[in-house]
């Protein structure tokens, strides 16, 4: 099985309107995310490659056209916008146009992962 992975930075805000007001994630705030796209295949293409990087320049446009520097609440359509559901969204989002996609990964800090895997 071949691998590869992609990473994508974008700082955004969110609220998760569902917790105890007590809790910091609570409040409105933001973070640095890194977002990892991966794609696997048992075969390379005609160029030796699971995918052209270069053809995932699509995210990058995505994410700094819809959700840089924007508050996901609004983006997603959602009170309570957790890592979880961001990484559940880029899946989705990815898969449509790449079918070697197999997770995402949305890291808000360097020490948290969320992972979405079917």
């Amino acid at each position: 099985m071949y691998r590869i992975v992609k990473e994508y930075h974008f700082s955004a805000a969110h609220q998760l309107h569902q917790l105890p007001p007590e809790h910091p994630c609570a409040r409105m705030h933001g973070h640095n995310y890194v977002v990892e796209v991966e794609l696997c295949s048992e075969t390379l293409n005609q160029y030796g490659f699971v995918r052209d990087y270069r053809e995932l320049d699509a995210l990058k446009e995505y994410i700094d056209s819809t959700l840089d520097h924007r508050v996901l609440n609004d983006v997603l359509g959602d009170d309570n916008v957790t890592a979880e559901q961001i990484a559940r969204h880029f899946y989705d989002w990815c898969k449509a146009k790449w079918p070697e996609v197999t997770s995402v990964r949305v890291k808000e800090t360097p020490r948290t992962v969320a992972e979405y895997r079917p």
